[in-house]
């Protein structure tokens, strides 16, 4: 009885989480740990490499120095590592080692619960990530436009795109080492997404294999926003976003049905 009423008072999903909060809690150096590879790009380039580059134009043709050009960056990037650490290496080991879910399947929870509170923690490490990155540029004065302040939403909406297709890849995985693939695939998104330079410095070829890049559509949404150059061409970048996160929740509650239950 007792079970039945916390089932009936609150959502599936949301007790998945709150496991994951629980169980974090003795373990937040993990979580915080991965927050410092983007600040020290930031760092590097307000120190150095920035003095070296000098400004840059953004996508609107306004002439920008070069840390305020690569922030929104590293910002979108701090928030699709977040998430999709979470959501691929520590699902992994529940899935195919803790049998974490074959126990949550046992009771009335369903792939659905399981696949939305998952990417729901995925998608607040990456939060966390970006809401310390987010203090951090605002404190040393590289945000100055009222738009900035949809940065952190946008940056929501980044790593709910990641977190849904991690979980859904990592359905796929068969061995620690397929994650190879995936630190290969995160090192590309990274260097070929408009994050260091301009995306006309690029060969016309390799800008078109840009665009389909989705850490490009959260770059491109975050920088316009912090740069204070937003247009109605945001709303694709958006959509992008959207339909990757939606698409990804879809397949992962239907692969977890396939992987778990008979």
């Amino acid at each position: 009885m007792r079970l039945s009423r916390v089932f009936l008072g609150r959502s599936g999903a949301a007790l998945v989480l709150e496991r994951n909060l629980l169980v974090y809690k003795h373990l937040w150096v993990i979580i915080f740990s991965g927050f410092f590879e983007p600040l020290f790009y930031l760092f590097a380039a307000q120190v150095g490499l920035g003095e070296l580059v000098g400004d840059v134009r953004d996508g609107s043709g306004r002439a920008v120095t070069y840390t305020e050009f690569i922030a929104p960056a590293l910002l979108a990037a701090a928030a699709m590592n977040g998430a999709v650490y979470e959501s691929t290496m520590n699902i992994y080991f529940k899935l195919k080692f803790a049998k974490t879910y074959d126990a949550m399947l046992a009771t009335p929870l369903k792939p659905f619960d399981i696949a939305l509170g998952e990417i729901t923690w995925s998608l607040t490490r990456g939060a966390i990530y970006a809401t310390g990155f987010l203090v951090i540029v605002w404190v040393t004065g590289l945000t100055t436009s009222p738009w900035a302040i949809l940065a952190f939403p946008s940056a929501l909406l980044v790593g709910f795109a990641f977190a849904a297709v991690g979980m859904t890849a990592t359905t796929y995985m068969r061995s620690w080492q397929d994650f190879d693939s995936v630190n290969l695939v995160l090192l590309v998104l990274f260097l070929f997404s408009a994050t260091f330079f301009p995306l006309s410095v690029y060969p016309d070829y390799v800008q078109t294999i840009a665009k389909l890049s989705p850490l490009y559509h959260g770059v491109t949404l975050i920088r316009r926003l912090m740069l204070g150059t937003p247009d109605v061409g945001l709303l694709w970048h958006v959509a992008f976003l959207v339909t990757m996160g939606a698409a990804g929740l879809m397949m992962a509650r239907r692969r977890l049905g396939r992987l778990l239950l008979p």
